[in-house]
Parts: C-alpha cells; sequence; structure tokens
C-alpha cells in the first residue's frame, strides 16, 4: 500500500538547549556541514555560501513544509562544518562527502540497473567497440547507457554491418596468426594480421564516432560527398560500398525522432514527486532528434526543487562523459555559477549552459521531460503496491512472524569440497539488493561438508552483534531439513531465536514424481502446500536462483584465479612481476601456453632460456589443486 501523507503537523516538540547549542560557533564562511544523530552516524551533508544563516534556518521556524525535515531537526545531536574558499570547493566536497556517507536524507540517485554502454579506446592503433556495464574516467570513449540491453545490440550489430571495424577482443587481436572468419566475408578489414593503412582505420573510427554521437546526418552528408567523388573518379566499387553504408545510414535516421530543429546537443531534465519518493527523468537531445532517456529514483529526500535540480545535474555528469551544450531544468538548481564551472571543469573543450525555458520548443522538451518523469513515477507506485500485496500474501500463506520486506537467502558452492564458497544474496521488497550482497570464502571445514559451511558462514553473517545489522525480516536457506535445522540451531546459539523468521527451500525429485520445489518451517514434518500460489512459489525460487548463481560465479573465480596461479607459479624464474608482464602481454594462460619463444622473448625480462621453460612447463597438463 502507498505511504500514508499526514495532511496537517502540529508542529515539532521543543527544541532542546543542547540543539540551540549546536549554532554556536558555525561559521559565515562558505562550506560544508554534516549533520549527525545521536549515534554519530551522518544522516545529511549540505554546502552553503554562508554556513550559518544557512544551518540557522533548520531551527529559526515552528515547523516545516514537509515532515521530513521535521524528523531530521528532530534527529540532529551533532553538527560538523567545514570551511571552503569558495562555493564550487564546497560543491565539489558535497559530492564526495555524499559518496562517502551515503546520508539518509540526501538526494543519492538511484538506478534500477546499470544499463550497458559501448566502449572505444582510441588510443590504440585499431580500436573496436566492446559492451560494458561500467564506465570509468580511462580516456576512452563511452556511448550510451542503453535503457534497452537489446538496443545496444541491435547498434552493434548496425556498426558491424556498415563499418568494417575490428570485432576480436584485446587478447585475441594480439595473438591471432590469421585473419578470423569476419575478414572472410567482409566484415573486418584484418588488422590483427594484414597490413592495414592506420588513417583508413582512423576515418572508419572517426564515422562510427560520428554514428554514436547521434550525427547521423552529417555522417550522410560526408559519406554522399565521397561516393560523389569516387563515382567521379570512377572507382565504382568504392563507390558502392559508400552507398550501402549511406542506405544503412538513412534507414536509421528514419527511426529517431526529431526533437527539436536548432541540431544542437543537449539534455532535458524532468522530475515527478509523491511523499515518498521522486523521479528524474533525462532526456538526451543530440544534433536535434531524441536519441534515449533514462529515469533515476530518488527516496525519502528533503530537497526542494532547486536542490533536487542541481544534485541531479552535478551526479549524472559525475558519471558521464557526455556533457552536452545545453542542460534545459524545469527548475534552476541551487548554486547555479557553481555548478556550471563545474560542468566546465569535466567539459574543457566548451561551456556548459543551464537554463529553464519559459515558452517555445525548448519548454515543450522540459514538458516532455516532466511527463515521462509522471508516467514512471506511477508505474512504480502500482509496482510498488503489486509487490506489496505479494509479499502480505506471503506472510499469510507462511504464517511469518512479520513481513519480509528484507529476505537473505545463503547458498553454498563448491566442488568435492575443494574451494568451498559461500553467498548471500538479499531482496528488498521483493527487488535484488545488490550492494548488499556477499560473498564468503570457507576457512574452517576440510571436505565437502555444507552443513558445517552453512553453519559458518550464517555464524560470520548474524554473530556479531549490532554490527549484525539490519537483519533481515525472512532468512532463506538452500536446503531442506537438515539445512533449516542448522540454520535454527546457530539463531538458537546466538540468541537471535525469533528475532527473525526462517525456511529452507529444497528442489523437487522429479524420480520421486514430486511437481514443485518444497517449502521447509522449523517444527514442520511436512513441506509447506503453495500450488495455489504459484507466484510466490515463483518469487522464492528467483531468489535461491540468485543466490546459486551468485555463489557459482565466485567459486568459478576463484578456481580461474588459482589455476592462473598454480600454472605460472610452477616455473622456476618467474616471480610475480614477471607473471604480471606475461598475463598483461597475452591476456591469458592459454594465450602464453600458444606462444612461441620469439613471442615469448618480446616481453620485457623473458630471454630464451626462460622462454624455453616456460614452454617445457606449460606444455604439461595442470590438475586443480596443482
Amino acid at each position: 500500500m502507498p505511504d500514508a501523507v499526514p495532511t496537517q503537523y502540529a508542529g515539532p516538540e521543543p527544541l532542546f538547549e543542547d540543539q540551540l547549542r549546536l549554532l554556536d560557533g558555525i561559521p559565515s564562511n562558505p562550506g560544508v556541514y554534516q549533520m549527525k544523530d545521536s549515534s554519530g552516524k551522518v544522516i545529511y551533508v549540505g554546502k552553503a555560501r554562508n554556513l550559518k544563516k544557512r544551518v540557522a534556518s533548520y531551527f529559526n521556524r515552528p515547523d516545516h513544509a514537509d515532515m521530513k525535515t521535521t524528523v531530521l531537526v528532530r534527529k540532529i545531536a551533532a553538527i560538523d562544518t567545514i570551511i571552503t574558499s569558495t562555493e564550487n570547493e564546497a560543491l565539489i566536497l558535497e559530492s564526495t562527502l555524499i559518496k562517502q556517507y551515503r546520508p539518509r536524507y540526501n538526494v543519492i540517485l538511484k538506478d534500477d540497473k546499470r544499463y550497458p554502454s559501448l566502449r572505444m579506446d582510441t588510443s590504440k592503433p585499431y580500436p573496436n567497440l566492446t559492451v560494458v556495464r561500467k564506465v570509468v574516467r580511462d580516456g576512452a570513449l563511452y556511448f550510451g547507457p542503453y535503457t534497452s540491453p537489446p538496443a545496444v545490440y541491435q547498434t552493434l550489430k548496425i556498426i558491424n554491418k556498415t563499418f568494417k571495424l575490428r570485432k576480436c577482443r584485446d587478447q585475441v587481436f594480439r595473438t591471432r596468426t590469421r585473419p578470423c572468419l569476419n575478414y572472410q566475408m567482409g566484415l573486418c578489414l584484418g588488422p590483427c594480421c594484414l597490413a592495414v593503412d592506420p588513417e583508413r582505420y582512423a576515418e572508419m573510427v572517426r564515422e562510427v564516432i560520428l554514428f554514436l554521437k547521434g550525427r547521423t546526418p552529417d555522417l550522410i552528408r560526408k559519406l554522399k560527398q565521397e561516393m560523389n567523388a569516387a563515382a567521379a573518379e570512377r572507382q565504382y566499387e568504392l563507390a558502392a560500398e559508400i552507398r550501402d553504408k549511406l542506405i544503412a545510414m538513412e534507414t536509421t535516421l528514419e527511426k529517431q525522432v526529431v526533437a527539436i530543429s536548432d541540431f544542437m546537443d543537449r539534455d532535458v531534465i524532468g522530475f515527478a514527486r509523491s511523499a515518498a519518493d521522486a523521479v528524474i527523468t533525462v532526456l538526451q537531445v543530440r544534433a536535434g532528434l531524441l536519441v534515449g532517456s533514462r529515469n533515476f529514483y530518488v527516496s525519502e529526500t528533503l530537497a526542494a526543487d532547486e536542490e533536487l535540480s542541481g544534485a541531479c545535474i552535478q551526479q549524472f555528469y559525475e558519471q558521464n562523459n557526455d556533457i552536452p551544450e545545453e542542460i534545459l531544468t524545469p527548475v534552476l538548481p541551487d548554486g547555479l555559477e557553481a555548478i556550471q564551472q563545474f560542468l566546465e571543469s569535466l567539459k574543457p573543450d566548451g561551456k556548459v549552459a543551464v537554463a529553464m525555458p519559459q515558452r517555445g520548443p525548448k519548454a515543450r522538451l522540459v514538458e516532455m521531460a516532466m511527463q515521462n518523469a509522471k508516467n514512471e513515477l506511477e508505474r512504480r507506485s502500482k509496482e510498488r503496491i503489486g509487490d506489496a500485496s505479494l509479499l502480505e500474501r506471503l506472510q499469510q500463506k507462511l504464517h511469518l512472524s512479520r513481513l519480509p520486506l528484507r529476505i537473505e537467502c545463503f547458498d553454498n558452492s563448491n566442488i568435492s569440497g575443494t574451494r568451498p564458497v559461500s553467498a548471500m544474496v538479499v531482496f528488498e521488497h521483493g527487488k535484488p539488493q545488490k550492494s548488499d550482497y556477499r560473498r564468503y570464502r570457507i576457512t574452517t571445514v576440510q571436505g565437502p561438508d555444507d552443513y558445517a559451511s552453512m553453519a559458518e558462514v550464517l555464524k560470520r553473517r548474524y554473530g556479531k552483534g549490532a554490527e549484525s545489522e539490519p537483519f533481515p525480516d525472512l532468512l532463506m536457506v538452500d536446503g531442506g531439513k537438515g539445512q533449516l535445522g542448522i540454520a535454527v540451531s546457530v539463531l538458537s546459539e546466538l540468541n537471535l531465536t525469533g528475532r527473525f523468521d526462517v525456511i529452507g527451500i529444497a528442489k523437487k525429485n522429479e524420480e520421486k514424481g514430486e511437481l514443485q520445489d518444497k517449502l521447509y518451517k522449523p517444527g514442520r514434518l511436512n513441506p509447506l502446500n503453495l500450488d495455489r500460489e504459484g507466484g510466490l512459489l515463483l518469487l522464492l525460487q528467483r531468489i535461491r536462483d540468485e543466490a546459486h548463481r551468485f555463489a557459482i560465479t565466485y567459486h568459478r573465480a576463484r578456481r580461474a584465479a588459482a589455476s592462473v596461479c598454480s600454472a605460472l607459479d610452477a616455473i622456476t624464474g618467474i616471480g610475480p612481476r614477471r607473471k604480471q608482464k606475461l598475463l598483461k602481454h597475452f591476456g591469458s594462460v592459454r594465450a602464453i601456453r600458444t606462444a612461441s619463444i620469439e613471442e615469448l622473448c618480446q616481453v620485457p625480462g623473458i630471454n630464451p632460456k626462460i622462454a624455453e621453460t616456460i614452454q617445457n612447463v606449460l606444455s604439461i597438463p595442470l590438475t586443480e589443486g596443482h
């Protein structure tokens, strides 16, 4: 159910003298203030041109326009201030502290998922495109993110069919000895093995960048000129090749929506708010064409619209290399001048204008962004209501003592007892909370003993007293009655019996004719029957499968790391530095194993004698654990 919204608030309780003393000694300089609760936890970070005036504004009113600000003021037990030279320095410091402490009442943009982007490292002689989920400031070009994963692969498919960039990964590119099938099909120039003109390849890269930046009209004009020039010089094969590119580009252009006719790059911000949360939408317009959008979710924010707008701009472009010439917003942000200086420091090649249009095409773009944000907020509200209903039914059907808003699930993974690991996944309100996922390396168990492994990891998770909080509302272990019994025993040993509910989930035994997975509760001999509640069982299975995936992934990573270490560490004369250089040069042990002595000698520090030793040792098959 949606959060109740109070229609009237009678006013806060009288401030204690200790709170009034918080104002003493606060300077009037620009800087950053940190509000802390009685436990010393930072609950809000803000910036101000005049710290004394800004902090006093929280206390010099009998009540506040919204309940959340009133709650914040009640919780303030201490205020720390940091003086800065300028408001711009305060802006940067505020951002750093928010990322460090993640205060509950600050604006923190949340994405439901990490969307894919396309990455191109133009510092390499023959760059290619790769799909990545994380954007870092490493000097490479990033395009996106694409809110629909199929969209990024469709874009990559168009580029691969139209342009002849290499498709292979870097480690394959370095070690390939003959051109691949893409070269045979005319989809790659084969720079891995053939002498490809760097300037010709660089020109192709520039065309791809134009396309990915939404400059399709500019690219089309350029290609038409090249096609006509090739035809005039009777280079008909080249002209036909460019013609095919033109057809592909024009087909793509027809699918793009014209947002505004001035061909300018801009982002358009809109937001919608409810009593509980807010949604911010960013529309991306490139060369006048609407090329994408992203939605961000903000919960429990105290921010006014001006602060919401400023926080959105600051946090979004800190992680985004593609900063446009203009940013349109429904409300000008607090500290506009400092924010514009901050943006220009990230975009040294030109100025960035932040504007609030009142009429005309730009104002209509802002209205479009606001409508998109409103639609997304309504969708989230309906989804939240559906999730709440599902959890309420789960509580009733399983006879749980509390609503399972936070569910934690554990799963073990090992092969014949080697390198055992465990993993915990967390679902809050029916959705994965990946920042709370945890991986555990089992350290006290010898051999394949799932019960002992489960006991160890549960003690490590819940045996730290207050440091173990937050506790779940529902603990789920992957396994039958045995694993459930271990969980109950551990919780009893830790004096946590009754603190939260516990269930076990076991896969169906098809040989015995079982039709569905089984759910077990403490003190109950037979599994629970969820025949008519398929949605509930599906939710629990999804959580269990996610725990299984997370554990398996970690176990495979451990095995792979051990395999790499054991293979190279077995070679006399190969220490950590040479091992690092070999892996950096070849990319994998497999590539090192297939390299010739001459190729090995190209690595700094590797002479013919050591290269021969490497070949001799790596030619012997290694089993896991050696």
